[in-house]
């Protein structure tokens, strides 16, 4: 079950209907907010001020950087998990 979302982006209301829990939905919403506000206080210093669709872009490539990390972290995670189990059942195997 859905729910709508609305967020303030540079004066104007988005509404989207989010699949995701409430919670985790308005997370998401204030992720994308937070990391918009950041992009525009680090450009603030540009001599020329950047558009818009910069500023969404550069806050867009951050998270996708942010979520790549996390998925190789995790995969690493994983990988380490299974040698570790891997070694643990050899280990118990030896024993019994």
């Amino acid at each position: 079950m859905g729910q709508f979302i609305t967020i303030e982006l540079f004066g104007q209301s988005y509404t989207f209907k989010a699949e995701a829990e409430d919670c985790a939905a308005n997370q998401v919403a204030d992720l994308l907010l937070d990391e918009v506000s950041k992009v525009e206080t680090q450009l603030a210093k540009q001599s020329s001020p950047p558009t818009k669709q910069t500023i969404l872009i550069l806050a867009a490539l951050n998270i996708a950087g942010e979520h790549y990390k996390l998925k190789e972290k995790y995969s690493d995670m994983l990988k380490d998990s299974s040698e570790r189990s891997a070694n643990l059942i050899r280990l118990l195997d030896g024993c019994l």
